[in-house]
């Protein structure tokens, strides 16, 4: 097909934290080399911020060294934290508290409680400001290959048909191609950063990578419990002791709360509904009093990466580099992967420049020489610790680990079992009956999507490809009970009965984009690939 062009020095896929910092940095740099060199961000959202979500505790530190005068200049950081709270939920009833001073990766003292969709859309003004380009609406949706060597990118075809023909209003694609650099920054399990990462056996050596699904809501609350300020995580019920996962609610500004759970995606029960538990999570007497005389005002969940070291790839690839979340870079210990996303692409921007100068760095050695990654190896011991001794003995664990030894223990943990193969077969595992939605604490899924602002042009190719058609009935649903009905968090898959006969039906307008099929079927049979452009969830400020 033939496609029109554009030429750029660096390309970057994504235009969450990491991208976005890359981006400002170059600029910085080749403002002060005196380089004429052009920059662009591709961001496969209609607007830059709307696929974005994270709880989020900001940590300053990566955003201090990017933008010294960020308060002088509007930064969208008005919430600081002022008290932190650790709890242990140990039934549907009873909890206990723990003092914070136990963990130190979870003291937020000096943090911010912010919506990174709005710090993400002030950056991308900031970097306007310096002549980048910055694409909303454009995913990326092939790599372009020059040999072996990453080229540029194609962004997706407009106005295909659900069976492939070109509708009236078709447009094709674009080559965005790289002169110098193309730098993947989409966020957890991109598409084509997967594809690197295979091609180039990035992950050769490593553990494999490691996920979670973080769900989040906002609520307006009218009570006198509100907090601003306040930051509190859970552990413990109602995941059960061998899904160590954990939650998070912080009182924002204007009385809003900011709440969720993580659910790790290793989990072995294919009766488990991550979505379901995390509405039962919100019944919790600790949880639900301060949810008083309130109102949901937005819903969505993500899939997080939490391998950490051990399972990180190599982040350099001919033509390019990894960053942020694309590679990994979440402390898990600390739940925080913004500052240290920003941070992974503010180095990218220092190697790239000095290559450009005539060095020859390598970015993984010059990682090393980072905050960065002193960060992900205090942490590296983190997940394997819960893995290997679940939600109690693991925070114990942990606590030793962090707040004796800050992270420094005399061996590494590994985790060697891949998310998708940690499923038991149904017939070996206990059916979970979940409570029915009270429509005042708890929701069902659809109306949870509505507030998720999710579109999808409906005449177009679905972005959610079987490699398999026949193996959801044929075998997922025999041997696993077929988990997607349950794992997805918005209704996406579902099987339904015609003429005696069952059928996987996929409701692709309703996904929000969270990846968590692509990475717990089972048989690694769903291949998530960008919609046409704009499509997904619009979050306001998640």
């Amino acid at each position: 097909m033939e496609r029109e062009s554009m030429d750029y020095d660096v390309v970057i896929v994504g235009g969450g934290p990491s991208g976005l910092s890359a981006a400002i940095k170059l600029a910085q740099l080749f403002k002060e080399s005196k380089q004429e060199k052009s920059i662009c961000v591709l961001e496969k959202s209609a607007e830059i911020g709307g696929h974005i979500l994270s709880g989020n505790v900001f940590q300053t530190t990566a955003l201090d060294e990017l933008i010294p005068d960020w308060k002088e200049k509007g930064a969208p950081l008005n919430v600081s934290v002022k008290r932190d709270v650790l709890k242990f939920l140990i039934n549907d009833k009873l909890s206990v508290n723990f003092p914070s001073f136990i963990m130190p990766t979870m003291q937020n003292h000096g943090n911010y409680i912010i919506s990174l969709a709005n710090l993400c859309r002030w950056l991308a003004e900031q970097a306007e400001t310096m002549g980048i380009d910055v694409f909303p609406g454009f995913p990326a949706s092939e790599l372009i290959f020059d040999g072996e060597e990453v080229k540029g990118v194609i962004t997706s075809d407009m106005g295909v048909s659900e069976n492939g023909d070109k509708k009236d209003s078709f447009q094709p694609g674009m080559e965005i191609l790289a002169n110098d650099y193309v730098i993947l920054s989409e966020g957890c399990r991109g598409h084509l950063g997967k594809q690197v990462i295979k091609k180039f056996k990035l992950d050769e050596g490593k553990d494999p990578q490691h996920y979670g699904i973080g769900f989040k809501e906002i609520w307006e609350v009218d009570n006198d419990l509100f907090e601003e300020g306040l930051v509190a995580h859970t552990n413990g019920w109602p995941l059960p002791n061998d899904t160590p996962g954990g939650s998070y609610m912080y009182h924002a500004e204007n009385k809003q709360i900011l709440l969720g759970l993580i659910v790790p995606l290793d989990y072995s029960n294919p009766h488990l509904s991550p979505y379901d538990e995390f509405q039962k999570w919100k019944s919790h007497p600790d949880i639900k009093k301060y949810l008083k005389n309130g109102k949901r005002l937005s819903y969505g969940a993500r899939a997080l990466i939490k391998g950490g070291l051990q399972s990180m790839p190599s982040m350099e690839f001919p033509g390019g580099y990894l960053i942020g979340d694309n590679a990994g870079t979440l402390n898990f210990s600390k739940i925080k992967g913004s500052h240290t996303a920003m941070k992974s692409g503010i180095e990218a921007a220092k190697v790239i420049n000095s290559n450009l100068n005539g060095e020859q760095k390598n970015f993984d050695e010059h990682l090393k020489t980072t905050w960065l990654y002193k960060e992900l190896y205090q942490s590296r011991n983190f997940g394997p610790f819960f893995h290997k001794f679940g939600g109690f003995l693991g925070a114990a664990f942990n606590a030793i680990d962090q707040f004796i030894f800050r992270g420094n223990l005399p061996f590494t943990l590994n985790h060697p079992t891949p998310d998708h193969a940690c499923l038991k077969k149904a017939s070996e595992c206990k059916k979970i009956d979940y409570p029915k939605y009270d429509n005042e604490i708890t929701f069902d899924k659809l109306s949870s999507v509505y507030l998720s602002n999710t579109y999808h042009e409906e005449d177009q190719p679905c972005h959610l490809v079987l490699s398999d058609p026949n193996l959801p009935i044929s075998h997922n649903l025999e041997l696993y009970d077929e988990p997607a009905q349950r794992y997805c968090p918005a209704g996406v898959y579902e099987i339904v009965e015609e003429d005696g006969k069952k059928r996987f039906q996929i409701n692709s307008q309703n996904c929000i984009h969270c990846k968590t099929c692509d990475i717990k079927e089972p048989s690694q049979n769903i291949n998530w690939v960008a919609p046409e452009g704009g499509g997904g969830p619009n979050y306001p400020n998640m």
